[in-house]
């Protein structure tokens, strides 16, 4: 009986098959290595069918050694062995019953495939919106500047007490509107912008991954929560900062609030950016705080003038020996954005307004006469002096860290403008310095009579 060996499979090819033959079980099988004049080796196992008809079936390629994808003469041997006891067995149409396997084994796939993915589906139909926050928390807030935490406070505070046990898939209109119109109560007509925004994005996110069918959301206009949204414009005038010179001292705002309004002036910084300052990235020698990161994502290095640097300096008096340039009370991160603005706008009501409890008595402390004005309105007016005193547009939305909107510009211009930002911030910082003298004095003070509290 010849048997095939690894020094015939590895001969050198024909120029056409050459086949080699080794019965495994004398009447129901054999080995067969085929040697194609291109060099590759294979091996097959021929038998009988029911019909007579001899039929090859191929079992693998041929490898001298054990690999992926290969077959030595030996694993081929047993393979052979294995399919010819089949035959004896009476399985005759070998290929069809293999065939036959490999669709079963499909089809057991396949409606194991649907049951998961209806369970799937039913698991996602009937998650609750807590449960959904939480995933969107963990796949998409996780990836903000602040890992989600401003978003998780709006939710936690006023959206998900009244709609978190609901299931995701069961949210209608009605369930968006009775949240968004406790704000509208409130006379929070932006808050409830602010809401819906949010909740329509958590819908969004889960309208992409199937967790709902729709958006409950999409049928709602943000013009039906809190009517059109009116851009602000609000500058102060000069007269309005002598003024705010006076006011600021008496208003009873911390200390710290009081330098950050200044700060915020002289260097047309977001307030957010700001509070999360920290003291390693303020040289004071230098004359310039460097903003590791910032809203557009891009680093921002601010040239300070005489007039930011001594109020950095008056700053570091209070808070030096913290990480933060404003800590929050314990000393454990940054003092909240929303720290500033409550307290600049709880001392802007106006006196028919109700008295909130728990909030400053000093309520009329810091009104203007051109009406409300926040910490975003400081930026607003330090690039309008800019502009005023003769810095070009360009330079002054440069200082404010603007994304450039004309892409060509945004391409191919890299001009650093370094100088005349510099430039910018020093006539800023003159133009401050004088409107800060005490009317009548010849002395000028960055401390505008401040006291510690």
């Amino acid at each position: 009986m010849a048997i095939i060996t690894d020094r015939q499979i590895n001969s050198k090819p024909d120029t056409k098959d050459r086949w080699l033959n080794e019965t495994v079980v004398r009447g129901h099988g054999a080995l067969v290595a085929r040697i194609a004049p291109s060099g590759a080796r294979s091996f097959y196992f021929r038998y009988t069918d029911s019909n007579g008809k001899r039929d090859r079936m191929p079992i693998g390629n041929y490898s001298r050694e054990e690999k992926p994808g290969g077959m030595t003469l030996t694993q081929a041997r047993f393979k052979a062995k294995e399919l010819a006891g089949l035959h004896k067995q009476g399985i005759t149409d070998i290929r069809l019953h293999f065939e036959a396997e490999e669709q079963l084994q499909k089809a057991k796939l396949e409606a194991e495939w649907i049951k998961l993915e209806r369970e799937n589906q039913l698991h996602r139909s009937r998650m609750t919106v807590n449960d959904l926050f939480e995933h969107w928390a963990s796949v998409d807030l996780i990836r903000r500047k602040d890992q989600g935490a401003e978003m998780r406070r709006l939710f936690t505070r006023d959206i998900l007490p009244k709609i978190g046990k609901l299931a995701a898939e069961d949210v209608r209109r009605r369930h968006i509107t009775e949240i968004t119109d406790v704000f509208l109560a409130r006379n929070t007509p932006r808050m409830a912008k602010v809401a819906f925004s949010s909740i329509r994005q958590m819908f969004k996110f889960a309208v992409v991954r199937e967790i709902v069918d729709a958006d409950p959301t999409a049928a709602i206009s943000k013009f039906n929560i809190g009517g059109q949204s009116v851009e602000r414009d609000r500058v102060l005038s000069e007269d309005e900062l002598k003024l705010l010179v006076k006011l600021l001292p008496e208003s009873g705002l911390a200390l710290t609030t009081k330098i950050a309004v200044w700060i915020a002036l002289s260097t047309g910084c977001r307030i957010g950016e700001l509070m999360t300052a920290e003291w390693s990235n303020i040289d004071l020698e230098k004359c310039e705080w460097f903003m590791p990161t910032t809203k557009n994502g891009k680093s921002h290095t601010i040239q300070l003038s005489a007039f930011a640097v001594e109020q950095f300096q008056f700053l570091y008096e209070i808070t030096g020996a913290s990480r933060w340039c404003f800590p929050n009370r314990h000393d454990t991160g940054a003092l909240c954005p929303k720290t500033i603005n409550k307290q600049l706008q709880d001392r802007q009501r106006q006196p028919d307004q109700t008295k909130l409890k728990g909030r400053s008595q000093n309520s009329q402390a810091l009104i203007l006469p051109g009406g409300k004005w926040t910490p975003h309105d400081l930026r607003r007016t330090a690039a309008t002096m800019m502009v005023e005193a003769g810095i070009l547009p360009e330079v002054a939305d440069r200082c404010l860290n603007h994304t450039e909107q004309n892409k060509i510009k945004r391409t191919y211009q890299r001009y650093s403008y370094a100088k005349e930002m510099r430039h910018a911030w020093e006539v800023l910082g003159q133009r401050l310095t004088i409107l800060a003298q005490p009317e009548g004095s010849n002395v000028i003070t960055g401390h505008f009579g401040m006291q510690a509290d």
